[in-house]
């Protein structure tokens, strides 16, 4: 699933001033201006609390003012995993010196991705603390921003909870007032590629 806000992810610029916004599961656009008075009660990330790969509590004022990019992993994951994490590396390469950006990864087995499996996982990985966090904490509260407040996955209509197992390659982008403005498939190049530029829209949007 790749949804932007401009159509060709190989030009160096976006072709809209601003981003769409979404507020529900079929990422159906919302047109606004970062200014129009329909964002007063519109769909946000709600507080938060989890723990991150340095034993750190990350909350939502870890987040507050800045763009954030979210990702559902796990470590023990062979399959899509390891690109997905390859590709928030990306990201994270690009915005490294950029304070205003940060990235999330929710862990879906919080069960066996403790802090030490995670900071392990992070060392390896090149994960560099403040920038990137690799958060644990409550299966429940995982799964539950992951469907209802992120909507990861892509089951549309399908009912579920913290026993059904959350997997995807999804990455979602979130602007400084916790809006959702993009939603990427996190194994592929051009869509990881378009998310940079749209990041930087959004920075120009703020600006």
């Amino acid at each position: 699933m790749i949804l932007l806000g401009c159509t060709n992810a190989s030009e160096k610029d976006s072709r809209v001033d601003v981003l769409p916004y979404f507020n529900e599961a079929s990422f159906t656009p919302h047109w606004l201006s970062p200014n129009d008075a329909a964002l007063k009660g519109f769909h946000s990330i709600p507080p938060f609390e989890l723990v991150n790969q340095e034993g750190d509590t990350i909350t939502e004022q870890t987040i507050e003012n800045k763009i954030f990019i979210v990702d559902f992993f796990f470590t023990t994951c062979p399959g899509i995993c390891p690109k997905m994490t390859t590709n928030m590396a990306v990201l994270q390469k690009e915005f490294l010196e950029d304070d205003d950006v940060i990235l999330l990864s929710h862990s879906v087995t919080p069960e066996i991705d403790s802090i030490p499996t995670l900071k392990t996982y992070a060392d390896a990985k090149g994960v560099m603390y403040g920038k990137w966090h690799l958060l644990t904490g409550e299966r429940k509260l995982i799964y539950d921003l992951g469907r209802n407040y992120y909507f990861v996955e892509e089951d549309l209509g399908v009912d579920k909870d913290e026993t059904d197992f959350l997997h995807t390659e999804n990455f979602v982008l979130v602007d400084q007032d916790k809006h959702i403005r993009g939603i990427y498939n996190g194994l592929n190049k051009t869509s990881v590629d378009q998310l940079v530029i749209d990041i930087k829209t959004l920075q120009k949007e703020k600006g």
